[in-house]
């Protein structure tokens, strides 16, 4: 991997949207020698706001291609919407810059494996943006899964399931719009990583999906609401272990999102949330009355550093855990889930055509 050895790391952001605000912008601000040299949104007065807010003097631009030719820019993160992901991350690597990536990865499967073997012939640094939701005690659950805590895992149960989609009022969002989001919907491909991560690769999948409210308001009218609000999963490992998933927008007082392991030793449940201190681990060997918290060990504990894992992985080639082989699997979950829901059949992996 082509290692950088500038004293600042030049930065190009396209797509300076919610994501950056909430999250990119404050974690780049931490790293001293990474340095945000461009910004391009669809207008420069979005950009400029969003400079302004965090104290930056990037130049403001509103064309991507001008921005990822640029010589002064080291790097490219990419913060739009799924249907640019594909073009702007091949386009940087083309022209010799690293690219990060938000979730998800791309539209669909076909884009996912054109955006890795991509990356592989360029020897730059790349990386998605991992998601939040179970990662304080990532390690720690690869470790006691690999460890034998909950001995051979017999059943997963992946549970998402919210009330944010049953008002037909609530307008449309550019998530359930087929031609910007791709095939993701809801959490599917999010919590499928941590699942691949802690208990091994998907074998096969079978799938219904439902949309309960096919028309929402826009801005001009009405629009068609192309990506389901409720994905039930019957999957079975490569392990040999059975997995549920049950996704929702629709569901009242549903119990909060978690992924529940059971294994002939012992159990592990992981309580999901988007803020790290709010997660937490539920466990019990076979022996226990009752589960229990766990807490994680502060050796085991993570810590949401995309942006310093990005830079690092420029100024060393140290690789990062959030890899693009890594969207590819679950982007490949994703696609046969919804070829699954297509074909009223299962689908089986690795998916070859």
């Amino acid at each position: 991997m082509e290692v950088v050895m500038a004293d600042k790391i030049r930065i190009g952001i396209i797509g300076a949207g919610g994501i950056f605000r909430t999250r990119h912008f404050p974690g780049l601000a931490q790293i001293d020698d990474a340095e945000v040299v461009a910004i391009c949104n669809r207008s420069e007065e979005s950009g400029g706001k969003i400079a302004t807010e965090f104290g930056l003097s990037p130049d403001l631009m509103t064309d991507p291609h001008a921005l990822i030719a640029r010589d002064d820019i080291d790097a490219v993160m990419i913060g739009t919407w799924p249907y640019k992901h594909c073009e702007f991350v091949l386009e940087s690597l083309k022209a010799g810059k690293h690219a990060f990536v938000q979730a998800r990865m791309a539209m669909n499967l076909r884009e996912a494996k054109i955006m890795y073997a991509a990356a592989m012939e360029s020897e730059l640094a790349h990386q998605i943006c991992q998601p939040p939701h179970a990662l304080k005690g990532d390690w720690f659950m690869q470790r006691l899964i690999a460890e034998g805590y909950v001995g051979d895992i017999r059943n997963i149960v992946i549970r998402s399931m919210t009330p944010g989609g049953i008002d037909p009022n609530t307008p449309l969002h550019w998530r359930q719009i087929g031609r910007f989001s791709g095939l993701n919907t809801m959490s599917v491909g999010m919590l499928v990583e941590f699942v691949h991560r802690w208990c091994g690769y998907t074998k096969s999948v079978s799938a219904h999906a439902e949309t309960y409210v096919t028309e929402r308001s826009t801005e001009d009218g009405t629009g068609s609401v192309d990506r389901p609000d409720t994905v039930n999963i019957l999957a079975q490992m490569e392990s040999g272990a059975t997995a549920v998933y049950l996704f929702s927008g629709t569901a009242h007082h549903a119990p909060g999102e978690s992924i529940e392991i059971y294994g002939t030793d012992g159990t592990l449940i992981y309580e999901t949330s988007p803020v790290l201190d709010e997660q937490r681990i539920l466990s019990a060997k076979a022996s226990d009355g009752a589960l229990q918290e766990l807490d994680v060990p502060a050796s085991d504990m993570r810590e949401w550093t995309v942006e310093a894992d990005f830079i690092d992985m420029i100024k060393t080639g140290k690789p990062a855990e959030s890899t693009f082989y890594q969207g590819v699997k679950y982007m490949e979950f994703t696609e046969a889930v919804f070829r699954s829901v297509e074909r009223g059949a299962t689908v089986h992996l690795p998916i070859v055509d």
